[in-house]
C-alpha cells in the first residue's frame, strides 16, 4: 500500500460538479493499494496515517502532532494511480490491485481505520 497524506485546512471530493464528501483541518490522504497487498499492510498504513506527527503541537513546536493528536478529520480517496509504472510514454497499472480485489480491500481499510479512529471524523469519497 500506499498513501500519500497532505495536510489541509479543508478539502473535498466533487462528482459531476457535485461534492460528495469534504472535512475541515486534518489530513487528505491518496491510498494506492497493490497487487499483492495484506491484511498487515493495512495495519501498518493506518499506523502511519493516525501517527505521522505533521501539525505544529500547541507549543509551536512544528511537525510536533499527528492527527489523531489534533482530533482532526481524515478524508481517504482510492487512488489506484499511485501504482503505475510508466512504459515509454505510456502509462501501466498492472502493479494495481483490480477493482474488484480493490474495492472490499480499500473498504476494510476505511473500517480499520474508523475503528483505530474516531469514526465519523474518517470520510472517504463516497461519504
Amino acid at each position: 500500500m500506499k498513501a500519500v497524506i497532505q495536510r489541509v485546512s479543508k478539502a473535498s471530493v466533487s462528482v459531476d460538479g457535485q461534492v460528495v464528501s469534504s472535512i475541515g483541518n486534518g489530513l487528505c490522504v491518496l491510498i494506492g493499494i497493490k497487487r499483492d497487498d495484506v491484511a498487515a499492510d493495512v495495519k501498518y498504513i493506518v499506523r502511519k496515517i493516525l501517527n505521522t506527527k505533521v501539525f505544529d503541537d500547541g507549543k509551536g513546536k512544528r511537525w510536533g502532532a499527528s492527527v489523531a493528536d489534533k482530533k482532526y478529520e481524515i478524508l481517504c480517496v482510492s487512488q489506484f494511480t499511485l501504482y503505475h509504472v510508466l512504459k515509454g510514454n505510456k502509462l501501466d497499472f498492472h502493479r494495481a490491485m483490480p477493482a474488484q480485489e480493490s474495492e472490499p480491500f480499500y473498504m476494510n481499510f476505511l473500517a480499520e481505520l474508523r475503528r483505530e479512529y474516531v469514526p465519523e471524523l474518517v470520510k472517504d469519497d463516497a461519504d
